[in-house]
């Protein structure tokens, strides 16, 4: 009854246009979907979905050739004449008979070896191609959850705002936009959407992309997070065997269908079939899979790719014509399975592009793109709604006022807010949904550390947050945070105010003030975690710290694209701190904890600094070059650059110190890269330096510290910042200084070739650090390293071996990275 009652509602809407619908099956009567249908020698065309139902728009009587293609069956043409609309034609398609009676066979070489040898030949002449075009361009994402859990490590997942029904099961998103395209080789790219629709959400806007779904096999390697190469790459033939499985006809078009196989099952690879076009040398379709291991995303169970291509009369050249990501994915209890579907019409490779057609800004939306009613979405959709996805529009659309009312959320939130027996421990929520407000209590129990100048310490921390419009871009966050520690027997006190006034230039104001006690280099370079452990189970306390009062204003905001200005100015009071305990869990009788004198590790007496007050300002300008960037209507998303680094300069002040020559200025610069190099890995490079003005007697709080770690576990999730064997002190400055951090990490371009090494998925590691002072010799760090280390989905470790080199001597060490700790904390 349902099928038949979803089946009247899509014919009901079939007749609201003029249009050619109908339905798309196999011999079997099953259905076909994705199927290509389009108008011979025309832009116009569509797409069946998942049911193999189809709307292809036609505003005019008459004569028409209508061409059915999906992959591995038989091309199908229909001479319809149309009187009147709409005008059903369902269609049966033939699997595609393949044959090898007309291939001559050399037993020394499969043919297909030929074919691949030739398209990759042309590939620089197929991408020239498409080198600059628009477009018109239709998306549809969802998510499909099977299985939710309750609870993740003891936290409520919740229902996904009403995402999921009784059973825990449904779409988490679903959603869909048209846009209009333009591209220009090598990387200029526009979207422009003029229709977003999200299920459950007539306020929302996608985030589908079509440069997100902007794949093409005839690059060297597609980056999804690691670089899986392409079957018709140049360097193929050193990732896939292949062979030729049958030949067939697309009218006088001769299509070559080639068995992909991996010759490394873990490599970054795929399998399965693609086809080729005799003579033209390009793709007629693709038919694709890769997992989560080749693209290093744990939780990703599958990928399928499928592309479709057409042959284009004017360009001469196959072009895409749809395209489908298929997923599957399993975490923490979390199963479900996805897709992405693109559909391309209406190209035009001939395009006369201004000189303002392509910017910074990649994609932006038109006004109203989010108030399309639903004759504009059955009148323009490309692929119609399966019964599954419409049911979920008109579920969600249904209830979505109802989920927004008072009474609904005063509900929601009297379940929420209960309180729990450990709350006072662990922590505890309470919020207004309706007015858009949550205060927030967390628990000392994550936060209980220890060191030797508290002992055991903890802090307990009351936040609220208040929202002024439903998409969260304007907001006031208020805190305070309490401290104890019981060996020093302090209670200290911290809080602070921060406004944002928008998400467009990020406009935030804040006030902080308070009493702690903090690291002398400001990085924090060890965690609190790690050295609670290393104090208590190793007698090796590294952290130091002094007590710091301050009050301070902060203000941050974009100027303009690429350009963010951050300043603080306030007000500082320093006091040294020394040990107050030497209580330990492991006592080791060959090591003592050291003094809090981060310089005289043996002084118990004297303080590496004298008790003062001085007035600090920092002024902090983060440049992006060439910063890409996407306009909502709720605001400004920026994605960076792919070409070029970024840059930060920083000019900070003390004045007004109550200890002589205490005054000072210092100005600072960083440039930071990441860069893709294609299946070769990623390579990253951070390059640090400054110079201090009039700072020769200043405070040692003042110097310029450098990340060090002497507790052999790294914590960071690449090590582009950091010196693995480096004590944290010993090279702190007040002169010139420049530091230098590499990194590149291979992603299996090295290990995956190792026969039995290669089935573990490990990924090699090369890094190497260097360091200039005017005050100390050149300190000089090498490493090797295997990350991506763990058990099934969970890689979360890493292990180096580091070499450094200073002054003549060599040190080594193995450090044991511990990822999921940056996490955590």
């Amino acid at each position: 009854m349902i099928r038949f009652l979803f089946l009247g509602i899509f014919l009901i809407s079939a007749t609201s246009h003029s249009q050619i619908a109908g339905k798309v099956t196999d011999e079997k009567g099953e259905y076909l979907p994705y199927v290509n249908i389009y108008l011979e020698d025309s832009t116009t065309g569509t797409t069946s979905n998942d049911d193999g139902n189809y709307e292809l728009n036609v505003s005019k009587k008459g004569n028409y050739t209508v061409i059915f293609q999906f992959l591995g069956y038989t091309t199908v043409r229909k001479n319809i004449s149309i009187s009147s609309f709409p005008h059903i034609l369902n269609v049966s398609l033939k699997e595609e008979s393949v044959s090898l009676d007309e291939v001559v066979i050399n037993t020394s070489e499969d043919p297909s070896y030929r074919i691949i040898r030739n398209t990759i030949a042309k590939q620089k002449e197929n991408l020239d191609r498409i080198s600059a075009f628009t477009a018109d361009f239709y998306s549809r994402g969802l998510w499909r959850v099977d299985s939710i859990p309750e609870k993740v490590l003891g936290q409520e997942v919740g229902d996904f705002d009403g995402q999921l029904d009784s059973t825990r099961t449904g779409f988490i998103y679903l959603s869909e936009t048209i846009s209009k395209i333009a591209y220009k080789k090598p990387d200029d790219f526009k979207e422009t959407i003029i229709a977003s629709k999200v299920s459950g959400n007539d306020n929302g806007f996608s985030f589908n992309s079509a440069q997100d779904a902007n794949f093409s096999f005839y690059e060297n390697s597609i980056d999804l997070n690691a670089a899986v190469v392409s079957p018709i790459a140049t360097n193929a033939f050193g990732y896939y065997t292949y062979k030729l499985d049958g030949i067939f006809y697309e009218g006088s078009k001769l299509i070559n269908k080639i068995l992909v196989t991996p010759k490394r099952p873990k490599d970054r690879v795929w399998q399965g079939v693609i086809y080729i076009v005799e003579d033209d040398w390009q793709l007629y379709g693709v038919d694709l899979t890769t997992n989560g291991q080749a693209i290093q995303v744990p939780f990703i169970k599958e990928l399928i790719f499928k592309q479709n291509f057409k042959f284009d009369t004017d360009n001469e050249t196959w072009i895409k014509r749809s395209q489908t990501i298929d997923f599957s994915f399993g975490f923490f209890g979390f199963n479900g399975d996805g897709r992405f579907i693109a559909v391309y019409s209406n190209y035009n490779f001939d395009p006369q592009f201004e000189k303002r057609t392509f910017s910074n800004e990649v994609l932006k939306f038109e006004a109203e793109a989010n108030k399309k009613d639903s004759l504009f979405w059955r009148g323009t959709r490309p692929v119609p709604l399966t019964d599954e996805e419409l049911n979920d529009y008109i579920k969600k659309d249904s209830i979505q006022q109802l989920r927004k009312s008072k009474t609904y959320l005063d509900s929601i939130d009297a379940k929420n807010n209960r309180f729990g027996l450990l709350d006072p421990i662990t922590g505890y929520s309470f919020e207004n949904s309706y007015n858009k407000w949550r205060l927030n209590y967390d628990g000392p129990f994550p936060k209980i550390n220890f060191n030797t100048v508290q002992g055991w310490n903890a802090g307990a921390e009351l936040s609220f947050f208040k929202s002024y419009d439903e998409n969260r871009t304007q907001w006031l966050s208020v805190f305070t945070r309490a401290t104890y520690g019981i060996s020093d027997d302090r209670l200290r006190f911290s809080g602070g105010i921060t406004k944002n006034f928008n998400r467009t230039n990020r406009l935030r104001l804040g006030a902080y003030a308070g009493n702690e006690v903090v690291q002398f280099n400001a990085a924090e370079p060890i965690s609190p975690l790690v050295n609670t452990v290393s104090s208590l189970f190793f007698e090796r306390n590294y952290m130091k710290v002094y007590e710091l009062n301050y009050a301070r204003l902060a203000y941050n905001q974009e100027l303009f694209n690429g350009l963010r200005i951050g300043t603080s100015f306030g007000y500082e009071e320093r006091k040294p701190l020394f040990n107050t305990t030497n209580y330990v869990t492991l006592p080791n009788d060959e090591v003592d904890y050291t003094s809090n004198n981060p310089l005289m590790p043996s002084d118990f007496t004297n303080a590496v600094i004298l008790e003062h007050t001085i007035i600090k300002s920092n002024i902090t300008a983060n440049i992006t070059f060439g910063q890409k960037y996407m306009t909502y209507p709720d605001g400004k998303y920026n994605l960076g650059s792919e070409k070029f680094p970024a840059l930060t300069l920083t000019l900070e002040n003390g004045f007004g110190a109550s200890v002589e020559n205490y005054n000072y200025s210092q100005l600072k610069a960083s440039l930071y890269q990441s860069i893709n190099t294609g299946n070769t890995g990623q390579f990253i490079y951070r390059l640090k330096g400054g110079t201090f003005l009039s700072g020769d007697n200043i405070s040692f709080v003042d110097y310029q510290h450098f990340n060090g770690n002497q507790t052999r576990v790294g914590t960071t999730f690449n090590y582009s910042n950091v010196f693995n064997l480096m004590p944290y002190y010993d090279f702190s400055t007040n002169r010139s200084y420049f530091e230098g951090h590499l990194e590149h990490d291979f992603r299996g371009w090295i290990l995956g070739k190792i026969p039995g090494i290669n089935q573990f998925n490990f990924n090699l590691v090369a890094g190497a650090h260097f360091l200039s002072t005017e005050n100390n010799k050149p300190y000089t760090e090498i490493s090797l390293g295997i990350d991506n280390l763990g058990i099934g989905k969970y890689r979360l470790l890493r292990v180096d071996y580091v070499r450094s080199y200073y002054s003549g001597v060599s040190d080594g060490a193995f450090i044991f990275g511990l990822k999921f700790l940056n996490i955590l904390e």
